[in-house]
């Protein structure tokens, strides 16, 4: 009886490191994926630097922060001529 009472604990410990792991995951992912955001305001006065920064977000982000990102760079270039010109070229 004890025995099974103390599998039940692991158990129920194991499940709830679990979930606060793949909590912090998300956290972090989302951290990462707005962090890269931040970065590709910051370098969009340079078009190469933009296209260095895309890149590596490509090789860093998570694939549906992929998709949300390009999302995101689909309404961001609409504000930034010069920016969209060069990532037609770079498609």
């Amino acid at each position: 009886m004890l025995k099974h009472v103390l599998n039940f604990f692991r158990k129920s410990i194991l499940i709830m490191f679990e979930k606060k792991y793949n909590q912090r995951k998300r956290i972090m992912a989302r951290q990462a994926y707005e962090y890269t955001k931040t970065v590709l305001e910051k370098v969009s006065f340079n078009a190469e630097l933009f296209c260095k920064e895309l890149e590596k977000a490509y090789e860093t982000l998570l694939p549906h922060e992929i998709q949300e990102l390009k999302i995101w760079l689909e309404a961001y270039l609409e504000t930034k001529p010069e920016l969209n010109q060069r990532m037609k070229l770079v498609k």
